[in-house]
Formats: structure tokens, sequence, C-alpha cells
């Protein structure tokens, strides 16, 4: 969190450059390819791995708690009423 000071300081402390999705090739993400600025392709931001980014779920349904948990905090603002129907 410190303040590094300078250009290239980064690169001392051992900090590797973070490099868009869009601007690799498509063999390197999901995002990549494509003639000049185009978009992504596929429905949603996703990773280098290809699963998606924003509102994946990552909970083990085989846990006993999932019993409890009747809906997420969020559910509205991911649209999960529509989505993923009979999931916890």
């Amino acid at each position: 969190n410190r303040v590094l000071g300078k250009a290239g300081a980064a690169a001392w402390v051992g900090r590797r450059p973070s490099v868009r999705g869009v601007a690799m090739n498509p063999v390197d993400h999901p995002h990549g390819g494509g003639e000049g600025k185009t978009s992504g392709g596929r429905k949603g931001s996703m990773s280098p791995w290809g699963w998606y980014t924003k509102g994946l779920r990552t909970r083990n349904k085989k846990q006993h708690s999932s019993k409890l948990i009747v809906r997420r905090r969020n559910h509205e603002k991911l649209h999960l009423s529509t989505i993923n129907k009979g999931s916890w």
C-alpha cells in the first residue's frame, strides 16, 4: 500500500504489469482477438480461464450449513430470480 515514488519502481518490487484481456490474443483470454477495438464477443466479463467474474457462485453445495442460506444478499442486483433456479 505504500507509494512507490517514481516510474519503474513497481518493477523493483517485483510487480508484473496487469494486462487487459481485450489486448490479448484469443488463445490467451476469452476477451482477446478481433480486428481493432472489438468487444469481448461473449456474454459478461470472464476470467482468463473462462469462468464468469461477476456473480459466480463459489460456495460448496454439499456443506451442511447451505440449508440455512435462503437467498443471497444481493439477489436483486444479480437478477438471480430469473437465473440459476433450483440452486440455493
